[in-house]
């Protein structure tokens, strides 16, 4: 048959690889080894398991646990779980030639690092929630995966059940991520809503958040930014291309917020939130991740609780919202199902390898944070007597700083008495200034000069101000 001006219709074509691939299999089960059982494991076999049909009619072909590899056999698990595919040796997964999909929901670097480049390289789609291991590792793992074109999937690694990495591996694919503004933590959000809304201390929301069991009983990789920090280095392999040292990601935590600078913020018309942000500038690429100031009316100032949310600002789109809870077994098992279910109907497809397909990472520079420029929260305490004001903004104004607004405030929220035991110095108070933009050398090159005057009493208190 011809059309019209066109070339002949095939109405028999050949087979294409994949359709015979797929037929090889003949409708065969998925079969899927788990590595970890533990809170997010548990939701995952319950997802597959209630959820059976749904996702079977979804891949074109049943989805089967096989193996599921724990520390411990007696240990009390899911109801979901068949205790007869417990197995403590994780070779019976990686190494059964049976099982098409491996799911690493163990967390750390060893051995999840080993197992999933032994899984890569016998040919099975690999399924991971580890932020920790995709910070340190993931664009060497991407390429390994490329290179033995199976999938590599990690939408459970950044954000719970937010849908962020297809968001931006897909949805954004014909666009450019110019920022990522984003609260990434739960723990640290949780704790700065109840300061904000309470006028808790840090150290009794955070008491507060661990007996909810928002926050571990060690809340040190949290609370200090460095789980934000993991998860904002995958978010930039994806929205800018880059592969990033760790080590070039400033990160810093809540603990040094107190009371006294909610309310402050407050009064200037902003709330603290705990963000990662990455900005791409051209010739290199801003990360940071730090407490911030940011407008009460903006998008991001609502979001509370344990709630996670990630702004990105596309080129062409412009700001796109993602929101959702950013933890916890379920959330986070939605994210790492629906990767086992694309994983599983690239399979049963005969097109794996899909999913990593196309992407382009490569090392990238990090701008110094001497460089970036903002606006700045400054709140000093200061002995109360004349000539402290001009003396802080003069050593301000010598390096170049600009003054937004100033307000003087007394005593001090902290209370610190005297130092040294000098009973005849000053009483404290609080002198609270927004600076206008000005780059960060310069506040620093500011607050070194300051620190040397006597009536400082307390280290300055520093937060950037951002307008997401």
């Amino acid at each position: 048959m011809k059309t019209e001006g066109g070339p002949p219709l095939n109405l028999n074509p050949e087979p294409h690889a994949a359709s015979d691939r797929r037929r090889l299999r003949g409708g065969a089960p998925i079969q899927i080894g788990l590595l970890g059982c533990g809170t997010v494991g548990g939701g995952v076999l319950r997802l597959l398991a209630e959820n059976s049909g749904y996702l079977a009619e979804r891949a074109g072909v049943p989805l089967v646990v096989k193996r599921v590899v724990v520390r411990d056999l007696e240990k009390e698990r899911v109801a979901a779980l068949d205790r007869g595919v417990l197995t403590t040796n994780p070779e019976e997964v990686v190494d059964d030639p049976a099982i098409d999909v491996v799911v690493e929901v163990m967390g750390g670097e060893t051995p999840a690092r080993a197992l999933i480049e032994r899984a890569i390289d016998r040919g099975k789609g690999v399924v991971t929630a580890n932020k920790l291991l995709l910070a340190a590792h993931g664009p060497a793992l991407l390429a390994r995966a490329s290179a033995r074109q199976v999938d590599l999937a990690f939408e459970g690694a950044v954000g719970g059940g937010i849908p962020i990495i297809r968001t931006l591996r897909d949805a954004f694919a014909s666009d450019w991520v110019e920022r990522v503004t984003a609260i990434l933590n739960g723990t640290c959000n949780y704790i700065l809503t109840r300061m904000r809304d309470t006028g808790a201390s840090f150290d009794a929301a955070l008491r507060e958040a661990q007996a909810l069991g928002y926050a571990e009983a060690d809340p040190s990789l949290d609370v200090d930014g460095h789980d934000a920090a993991h998860k904002l280095i995958v978010l930039a392999m994806l929205a800018f291309g880059a592969q990033i040292d760790s080590a070039d990601v400033h990160t810093s935590g809540i603990r040094s917020i107190e009371e006294a600078d909610h309310r402050y913020a407050d009064r200037f018309g902003y709330t603290i939130k705990h963000l990662a942000i990455g900005r791409d500038l051209g010739d290199s690429i801003e990360l940071r991740v730090h407490p911030t100031l940011i407008p009460k009316q903006s998008v991001l100032a609502n979001v509370s609780g344990v709630l996670n949310a990630v702004l990105l600002e596309g080129r062409a789109v412009g700001p796109s919202l993602v929101y959702g809870r950013g933890a916890g077994d379920l959330p986070t098992a939605v994210s790492v199902v629906s990767d086992i279910l694309d994983v599983a109907r690239s399979i049963a497809s005969g097109v794996a390898g899909m999913q990593g397909r196309g992407m382009s990472i490569k090392p990238r520079a990090v701008r110094p944070l001497g460089e970036i420029v903002s606006r700045y929260y400054l709140r000093f305490a200061v002995e109360d007597r004349p000539g402290v004001m001009g003396r802080l903004a003069g050593a301000l104004g010598d390096a170049g700083v600009s003054i937004e607004q100033i307000v003087q405030q007394g005593p001090t929220s902290s209370g610190a008495p005297p130092a040294g035991g000098a009973a005849a110095r000053q009483p404290a108070v609080d002198v609270v200034l927004i600076t206008h933009d000005a780059r960060e050398g310069l506040v620093r090159s500011a607050l070194d000069a300051i620190a040397r005057e006597q009536f400082l009493r307390e280290p300055v208190h520093l937060f950037r101000i951002e307008e997401p």
